[in-house]
């Protein structure tokens, strides 16, 4: 055997749980019945296991400089290659990043199967607002949406059977759970075992208390919600994947209030099921609609997120003035942006004459002045 064949035999394959300045922590594959599984899944990665079970399934790695050089990122959840292990100090190096199922950009994470939303029923109230904004974006990610709705033991069964029978006829079924007094946590798990999960939602609303309860062995932060506005305070800093005990892995991502909608307006209406379901039975007489105020719309009507839809379709058509008008400079038209919500269109100065000049171009026309009175 060549002494490149030898080094080849030696390569490894692991999933990037964590990222963290230029170093990158992968979870090798392990040998044995995992191997023989993973091989069997994807016939291309055969050739990427190291015929020996690694002593440590974690290693610490830093990219290769030819990745650095093609502009190749490393994402938490992509597929690397890793060479040169040192299971002495577990360190190693990534060499090459396998295609990617898919990738989101906010938060940065490759080859998810699906959006885990956790939502508080109380301690914070339930938000609707919030709670669609939430789902449109995580609609428009293509994956698969679970609703989680925590802190269940708060409310009253009345309570629940309304808020569900609510967010069914937006579409959805959700899985009531309570950290706090363990209900419904199988059932949970069970939906999380052997898949990629991107847990997302606000502040305070119990997510890592969840994923605490999931994998006892962790031990996160938990926040306090903050006494004057109700919310939670940011516990989360950066996106990491946590190995389940049941199979999977878990990607816990900063909590924030506000996802942005990065939608076209035209495709916002695809991320309601209920307008989904309205076009699925009817169509639009125009097919640029944007369901306002157009003629035989099929999606208008009295279904209740509909006044949400109108709101996030005013931003999104916001949004994409002012990419439109970053890319065509010659535009006469600037959006500015007053409050939630609220956009108001401002002519452009068309001359440079109404700038102040800087203060460098005005010494270098004092200093031109001054050459010329001298010749």
């Amino acid at each position: 055997m060549t002494e490149e064949a030898l080094r080849d035999s030696f390569r490894l394959l692991g999933t990037v749980l964590a990222v963290q300045a230029n170093y990158y922590r992968v979870q090798l594959d392990l040998g044995g019945e995992d191997r023989d599984k993973e091989e069997k899944e994807d016939k291309e990665d055969k050739k990427l296991f190291s015929p020996f079970s690694p002593p440590s399934p974690l290693l610490l790695c830093t990219r290769r400089t030819r990745l650095k050089k093609i502009g190749q990122q490393v994402m938490v959840g992509d597929r690397v290659v890793v060479e040169e292990p040192d299971w002495t100090g577990q360190r190693g190096a990534i060499a090459d990043v396998l295609p990617r199922k898919n990738q989101l950009d906010r938060p940065a994470i490759a080859n998810v199967n699906q959006i885990l939303l956790v939502f508080a029923v109380a301690d914070p109230p339930l938000e609707p607002y919030q709670l669609s904004r939430f789902l449109v974006k995580a609609e428009s990610t293509g994956l698969d949406v679970v609703l989680c709705l925590n802190k269940s033991d708060l409310i009253t069964t009345q309570q629940q059977a309304e808020i569900h029978q609510r967010l069914s006829n937006w579409g959805y079924q959700p899985i009531f759970i309570s950290v706090y007094k363990s209900i419904n946590i199988d059932e949970l798990a069970n939906l999380l075992k052997d898949n990629i999960t991107v847990l997302a939602g606000p502040s305070g609303v119990g997510k890592s208390s969840l994923i605490n309860t999931l994998i006892p062995t962790i031990n996160l932060r938990v926040g306090e919600i903050s006494g004057k506005l109700a919310r939670g305070r940011h516990t989360t800093r950066h996106v990491e994947l946590f190995d389940l005990p049941s199979g999977g892995l878990l990607a816990d991502t900063p909590g924030f209030n506000q996802p942005d909608l990065d939608c076209t307006p035209e495709e916002l209406a695809t991320y309601f099921p209920e307008a989904r379901q309205r076009l699925a039975v009817a169509k639009c007489r125009f097919s640029n609609c944007l369901h306002r105020d157009e003629p035989d719309c099929a999606v208008q009507g009295d279904w209740e997120r509909y006044q949400h839809y109108l709101e996030f379709l005013e931003e999104v058509i916001a949004r994409q003035s002012q990419l439109n008008q970053q890319a065509d400079p010659e535009s006469t038209v600037k959006v500015k942006t007053k409050g939630k919500g609220k956009h108001k269109y401002e002519p452009k100065l068309e001359s440079k004459k109404y700038r102040q000049k800087s203060r460098r171009t005005q010494l270098q026309e004092l200093q031109e002045l001054y050459r010329e009175s001298e010749q």
